[in-house]
């Protein structure tokens, strides 16, 4: 009995450091709870659009794929519409309504079901390579071949 009774206040002293611990250093994430995260989200939507951008002029990707990755701004757009209707009309996080955040992420599934159908079924007579870029692909024997003339080794 007395080993238990060991053994229980050693651990409860472990889970008492381990928590005091935690306090001692919260203290660091503490003005980071006082940041708004509004703007970071509306922040962080720039490089996207300058990514859409870049993909859509390139020309490189599959029209599906970048519909795909176009379709993602849709999932954003739902995504928020639903965290407002849970706080609004369930008063609680869009993560804790599970109706409406299953939906949300729907939306993100069909985008990234877009992308994988869109480079999964891209032509294997895709756009010619641009400038120094080299493109391989596999051959009816499976094997990757170069189709610009540069050399591939073997590391057999």
């Amino acid at each position: 009995m007395a080993s238990s009774a060991a053994g229980s206040s050693g651990l409860s002293g472990a889970v008492g450091a381990v928590q005091d611990g935690w306090r001692h250093g919260l203290w660091l994430l503490q003005p980071l709870a006082a940041v708004d995260p509004a703007p970071l989200f509306v922040l962080s939507l720039l490089p996207y659009l300058a990514f859409l951008r870049w993909a859509g002029r390139s020309g490189r990707f599959p029209p599906l794929a970048l519909r795909g990755f176009q379709f993602t701004l849709v999932f954003v757009a739902v995504t928020i519409v639903a965290a407002v209707v849970a706080e609004l009309r369930f008063g609680q996080q869009l993560a804790d309504v599970d109706p409406l955040h299953g939906a949300a992420e729907a939306f993100l599934t069909v985008a990234n079901l877009m992308v994988l159908l869109g480079f999964s079924t891209a032509s294997a007579d895709g756009p010619p390579p641009q400038g120094h870029e080299q493109v391989l692909r596999p051959g009816e024997d499976g094997v990757v071949h170069p189709e610009d003339g540069a050399s591939v080794s073997d590391p057999r």
